[in-house]
């Protein structure tokens, strides 16, 4: 299983994931994915304890904040992916990334619980995208009211990831 960069036609170049795709190097993103559920793991599972709940600055996430998110955004732009590789025709919604933060209780919940969230959300999209046709990944969709293939979807759900990883290394580390 191969999910192969998307042409700059697949999304929109002009918006802020552009960067998110960008930030993918190689040239399959399903391979990222699984690579990348590793980094995260250990990334989070040897973040010092005091690190997890600590805010850089005010307003910031803390580390167990950002996980969250993670999870939730890849919910979301996997969602976004089966409904256009499954050829919806209406835009599906935005979302707010900082009111979905601020109503849930992450900062609650345990690292382990989260952990086993985000494998649990990994595996359930590894196992969505390897049933995809080429001709489901190529299929371009609305979301927000930007036009993207599914393909360009499951690179943004790695450049997304790899983007707050960096955030963490440079800004808690």
């Amino acid at each position: 299983m191969k999910i192969s960069r998307p042409s700059e036609n697949e999304y929109n170049t002009n918006s802020p994931q552009y960067r998110y795709i960008q930030a993918v190097t190689g040239e399959d993103a399903f391979k990222i994915l699984r690579e990348n559920f590793l980094i995260v793991e250990n990334f989070f599972k040897n973040l010092p304890i005091e690190k997890l709940h600590f805010r850089y600055a005010e307003g910031k996430w803390t580390p167990i904040e950002v996980l969250g998110h993670i999870i939730d955004t890849e919910r979301i732009l996997a969602y976004r992916a089966l409904c256009i590789a499954r050829g919806e025709k209406q835009s599906l919604p935005g979302f707010e990334e900082e009111d979905y933060v601020k109503a849930t209780n992450f900062e609650k919940q345990s690292l382990r619980n989260l952990l086993l969230h985000y494998k649990a959300v990994r595996k359930a999209n590894l196992l969505l995208f390897k049933t995809l046709s080429t001709k489901e990944w190529k299929r371009i969709g609305k979301a927000n009211n930007i036009n993207y293939s599914a393909r360009a979807l499951a690179w943004l759900i790695a450049g997304h990831e790899i983007h707050h990883l960096n955030i963490l290394k440079e800004r808690y580390l």
